[in-house]
């Protein structure tokens, strides 16, 4: 059995890995830009080109995944974007990093991101199947070991950037990309790179069309199932907010109270910190809930409270409790969201589907950067964040009032009726693997 584990625990430790290193970036990369040139707006336009790329990679990359394996592309994904993550630091160090490079390399390294994260989490279901677990323990740990990643990403990044500043922290970054590599090149079994399903026709795989008929049923599957539709047009308005306080309101806040950016630091720890106990809490007892109810509470008291908190200007030590809770409130989001989609999609369709919901889910994200940015400059801090804190709850709340999510709590759909919609987005999937 240990064996059978063995590539379930590499998929987790890869992924948190490389999340890890994905959260120094989340704290540098804003911090060097308010250092290097005091504008809230360039921090806003770095936050466009680091959330551009989710779009454009989610959208084209998961044909690409799909066709490639799903075990080939997190590697390589991962090894291109360690490449252009390096490239900050080394440039930065010869004083050769204008601004246009710098925002050129964000791009870049997102844009190879997005396909890594897409292939992981479409390996997850044969993993899970092969180890012997339930999906929502898979996906719930999942959560944690991401929780962790961030805990320990965020934390060290506000030492590092204390000790050797903003941009040499990204030096931890590349090197998480490369043992991420090297830890699914070596644990996960190269039987399970793709899907064993059949593979598409000859005309579904032609060059000249192929390619746009199968990144067209990855859309349209999103488009015909309420649950999933629901779930993209909820995470667009949610992700537009935290992508806004990510790249411009917390760095804004925190260099406001602590100008070297490690209060930025201490904020993520506490709100990872509180996360990782969350999604352990959710792993061990959360599937026994009802799901809709669960995500309701704790969507509005992960997005809302930090907002609201900063908005009240409450005390530094208070503040970071308050976003402590709203992390343990958000451990459980993840898991509950990818529960529904993984038990839903056709293995056939799983690399396509991922990468247009990553897609649709941050398409948003560099408007949400952009206005924070401009909005600061504009009207100031204060009025921004009482934006996001009422954006934030009435996106929430909607959730009561749409039909659609009471599917939530529906269980899984069984393999003839997934194939049956399998065959309707045009695939030739002959049945559904996951939950």
């Amino acid at each position: 059995m240990r064996n059978r584990r063995l590539g379930l625990i590499s998929l987790l430790a890869a992924d948190g890995i490389s999340r890890a290193g994905n959260a120094v970036t989340v704290v540098a990369v804003p911090l060097y830009v308010l250092m290097t040139t005091q504008s809230a707006l360039a921090a806003g336009i770095v936050g466009v080109f680091a959330t551009v790329p989710i779009v454009i990679g989610g959208a084209l990359g998961g044909v690409l995944v799909d066709r490639l394996g799903w075990r080939a592309s997190s590697i390589l994904a991962d090894l291109a974007s360690g490449v252009t993550v390096l490239a900050i630091p080394v440039l930065a160090g010869f004083d050769l990093l204008p601004f246009w490079l710098l925002v050129t390399l964000v791009f870049l390294s997102g844009l190879l991101d997005v396909p890594g994260s897409t292939a992981r989490i479409s390996l997850m279901p044969d993993l899970v199947e092969r180890a012997g677990m339930r999906l929502s323990r898979a996906t719930g740990a999942h959560a944690t070991v991401q929780r962790s990643a961030t805990l320990l990403g965020a934390g060290g990044a506000g030492l590092l950037i204390a000790v050797a500043g903003p941009a040499e922290a990204l030096y931890v970054n590349a090197a998480c990309f490369a043992l991420s590599a090297l830890v699914t090149a070596v644990g996960i079994p190269r039987i399970l790179h793709r899907s064993t399903e059949p593979a598409p026709s000859d005309d579904e795989t032609d060059a000249t069309g192929g390619y746009w008929r199968t990144l067209a049923s990855g859309f349209r599957y999103v488009a015909q199932q309420p649950l999933v539709r629901a779930i993209v047009l909820l995470v667009v308005v949610t992700n537009a907010i935290d992508a806004a306080g990510m790249t411009v309101l917390k760095p804004v806040y925190a260099t406001s109270v602590d100008p070297d950016g490690a209060f930025l630091g201490a904020m993520l720890a506490c709100f990872a910190g509180g996360a990782l106990l969350g999604a352990a809490c959710y792993s061990a007892v959360g599937h026994g809930l009802r799901q809709r109810r669960l995500l309701i509470v704790t969507f509005f008291v992960a997005g809302v409270s930090p907002y609201a908190a900063m908005a009240l200007g409450i005390p530094d030590v208070a503040l970071l409790v308050v976003i402590a809770v709203a992390g343990f409130a958000a451990g459980p989001i993840n898991p509950i969201l990818d529960t529904a989609l993984l038990a839903l999609l056709p293995a056939g369709l799983r690399a396509r589907v991922f990468g247009a919901i990553a897609a649709g889910v941050a398409a948003a994200m560099p408007l949400g950067a952009l206005l924070a940015g401009v909005g600061v400059e504009t009207w100031g801090l204060l009025p921004c964040l009482i934006v996001a804190a009422v954006l934030y709850a009435i996106a929430t709340l909607s959730t009561v009032f749409v039909r659609d999510w009471r599917r939530l709590d529906d269980p899984p759909r069984d393999a003839q009726a997934e194939s049956a919609i399998a065959r309707d987005v045009g695939t030739t999937s002959a049945s559904a693997q996951g939950a």
